[in-house]
C-alpha cells in the first residue's frame, strides 16, 4: 500500500465539500440539494464512480466551479467519492440537505482551507484516509478573540 497526499484545488471565494457516496443518482441528488437550499448559490459537482463505467459523473450551474470539481475528483481518482465546490453559499448552509441523501454514507470535510486528502493505493484502487484540513492550531483564545468570534457570528446572523 502506498500512501499519497493530493492537494485540492479551491478556487477563490468559494468552498469544498468532500464526501463519499454509494450510487449512480448521487451526482443529481447533489445538484438538486444544493439549488433546493440555496438557490442562488453557483457550484460545481463531481462524483466517481467505483462500479460499471467507473465514469466522474458532472453536475453544476458554473462551469469554472464544475472544472475545478473534474479537477479535484481527477486527482483524487478514488471511486465513490464526490467533490462539491461552492460560491454563495457556505458548508453550513447545505451540510444537512447533503447528509440526508440517501446514498450518501459520510461527509469527509466540508472547507475553505488549504486542503490535502490522504489517499491509500493498492493494487485493487485508491481509498480516502483522512484529510488534512487548513493549519495547525497557533495557540487559545483569549478574551478578546472569544468575543471577535461571538460578534462574526451575529454579524453573519448566526446568532441573535
Amino acid at each position: 500500500m502506498e500512501l499519497k497526499a493530493i492537494k485540492m484545488n479551491i478556487p477563490e471565494g468559494s468552498n469544498l465539500i468532500l464526501g463519499q457516496s454509494h450510487f449512480i443518482k448521487t451526482a443529481e441528488d447533489l445538484y438538486e440539494a444544493m439549488a433546493g437550499t440555496v438557490p442562488a448559490a453557483k457550484f460545481g459537482i463531481a462524483f466517481s464512480e467505483a462500479s460499471g463505467d467507473c465514469l466522474i459523473r458532472q453536475e453544476g450551474n458554473d462551469a469554472a466551479l464544475m472544472e475545478a470539481a473534474l479537477q479535484n475528483s481527477l486527482a483524487l481518482a478514488c471511486g465513490h467519492t464526490f467533490v462539491v465546490l461552492m460560491k454563495g453559499a457556505f458548508p453550513i448552509n447545505v451540510l444537512n440537505a447533503i447528509k440526508s441523501i440517501q446514498e450518501v454514507c459520510g461527509i469527509f470535510c466540508a472547507t475553505a482551507n488549504p486542503l490535502e486528502v490522504v489517499v491509500a493505493e493498492t493494487d485493487s484502487g485508491r481509498g480516502i484516509m483522512g484529510v488534512i484540513d487548513g493549519l495547525p492550531p497557533k495557540g487559545v483564545e483569549d478574551k478578546s478573540k472569544v468575543e471577535e468570534r461571538r460578534k462574526l457570528l451575529r454579524r453573519f446572523g448566526y446568532k441573535l
